[in-house]
């Protein structure tokens, strides 16, 4: 699938009269990363789940796009696929696109893994920060060449140079009065012991939102993995009434 001249790699399989749900995954991930999840709610639900432009098979797209160009692309996958409110369920930078969707359209209910929500409480934002910084000055900008070598955290470091323009962007942005616009019940799930996305942004969503709770698991950024029975159980039970 095309949209903004990006080429979309996407899989949907399961329940195709069970209710829609929609993974998104982190930062430098892809679709693999998800389907953990996506695979044993497949009995029940309609399950999709997409490699964000820039990851897995999807190609990069042309311009340094901000998360308003990811929301606006994830608008019309949905629409091209005729999915109607559908679950969202992201984790990390997928999370915080699905805050960016949700907050103006239309979804029944949404999952937020380990999704940071304030500027400068992950990892990347502070660095990253730096470095726009420096690229912003002309005479700087080979300072911020090697200076990205050093601060630049391990994601910018691995991105191609279109996506590290895209990660400054997409990190800058703080979503704190999205999220709070968001009325649809939402789960949050952290791990105790997460060091790139702050466990005290779980506790801001479940503050400023309508309807959210705020589950902590024992575990890293990829909780939801490490405990991944006690996840599926739990998504189950969030998503029986559907």
């Amino acid at each position: 699938m095309n949209i903004k001249d990006v080429n979309i790699n996407y899989v949907q399989y399961g329940n195709k009269k069970g209710h829609d749900v929609l993974l998104l995954h982190g930062w430098g991930q892809n679709i693999e990363m998800m389907q953990p999840l996506g695979d044993p709610l497949a009995k029940d639900f309609h399950i999709t789940i997409l490699d964000l432009p820039g990851f897995g098979k999807s190609s990069e797209p042309t311009y340094a796009w901000d998360l308003e160009d990811y929301a606006d692309m994830l608008g019309e996958f949905i629409k091209k696929l005729k999915i109607k409110n559908p679950v969202i369920i992201g984790h990390s930078f997928g999370g915080r696109l699905a805050i960016q969707y949700s907050y103006n359209n239309p979804i029944s209910k949404l999952v937020l893994l380990a999704s940071p929500c304030t500027v400068g409480n992950d990892n990347v934002s502070l660095k990253t920060k730096i470095l726009k910084k420096l690229y912003s000055i002309d005479a700087l900008k080979k300072i911020g060449d090697i200076a990205k070598n050093y601060i630049g955290s391990r994601d910018y470091k691995m991105a191609s140079p279109m996506m590290k323009k895209i990660l400054v962007n997409t990190v800058s942005h703080d979503l704190v009065g999205y999220a709070r616009q968001i009325e649809e019940p939402t789960l949050l799930i952290w791990g105790d012991n997460d060091s790139e996305a702050y466990l005290s942004d779980g506790k801001i969503l479940e503050d400023v939102m309508t309807d959210a709770a705020l589950i902590v698991l024992s575990g890293t950024h990829y909780a939801y993995l490490e405990n991944i029975v006690q996840v599926i159980n739990i998504l189950n039970n969030f998503l029986k009434d559907l």
